[in-house]
C-alpha cells in the first residue's frame, strides 16, 4: 500500500496484516482525484481510518489537518507509524474512539471534509449518511460502500455524487 498523488506520492504505508480491508489504490486515487479541488486548506477527518491512506492522501494533495477516528489494535498501530512516518503530529489528531459516538459530539461545519471507510458488512455507512444528513459535522461526506449496497438519498439541500470501480462505491455528499 502507497500514497497514489501528490507530494508523497509512491511512499509506502504501513499496513496492521489481519482481517483489514484497506481501500484499493485506484479506487482511492478515483475518489480524491473527485474531491481534488476541494483539498487545498481542508480540515479532514479520517472514519474508520485503518492505516491512515485516506487522510494521508488527502494530505499529501493539500489538505491542512486531518483527524483520524479507529478503535482497532493493529490499525491503530499502523496508524500511528504512518503519521510518524510522514512527520505530521502536529498536523494531526489520532482518536481511539468509536466512530458513532465521535461524529455524535461534533458540532455543524466542524470539518470542510469527512472521508470514511466503513465495514461493508455492517450498517455503519447508512447510519453515518442519515446521522450527517440531519447534522451537518462536515461540509462534504465521502463514504466507501459496497457497489450494491445503495446509501441514502440527499435531502435538505444536499446532493449526491456516485463513482464505482471494481464492486466499490463511493458516494459524496455535499
Amino acid at each position: 500500500m502507497r500514497i497514489v498523488s501528490g507530494r508523497w506520492a509512491g511512499r509506502d504505508l504501513q499496513s496492521p496484516g489481519g482481517r483489514v480491508r484497506p481501500t484499493a489504490e485506484a479506487v482511492r486515487a478515483a475518489w480524491l482525484d473527485r474531491l481534488e479541488g476541494g483539498l487545498a486548506g481542508a480540515r479532514v477527518l479520517d472514519l474508520f481510518a485503518g492505516t491512515g491512506a485516506l487522510g494521508l492522501e488527502a494530505m499529501s494533495r493539500g489538505a491542512e489537518s486531518c483527524d483520524f477516528v479507529e478503535n482497532g489494535n493493529g490499525a491503530l498501530h499502523a496508524l500511528k507509524a504512518n503519521v510518524a512516518k510522514f512527520r505530521l503530529k502536529k498536523q494531526t489528531r489520532v482518536f481511539r474512539r468509536d466512530a458513532r459516538s465521535f461524529v455524535a459530539a461534533l458540532d455543524v461545519g466542524a470539518y470542510d471534509l469527512c472521508l470514511a471507510d466503513p465495514p461493508y458488512t455492517s450498517a455503519l455507512a447508512r447510519s453515518l449518511v442519515e446521522h450527517w444528513l440531519d447534522h451537518r459535522f462536515a461540509t462534504v461526506l465521502a463514504v466507501e460502500n459496497a457497489e450494491d449496497d445503495p446509501l441514502p438519498r440527499p435531502r435538505g439541500g444536499a446532493k449526491r455524487d456516485r463513482l464505482t470501480l471494481d464492486g466499490t462505491a463511493v458516494t459524496i455528499y455535499r
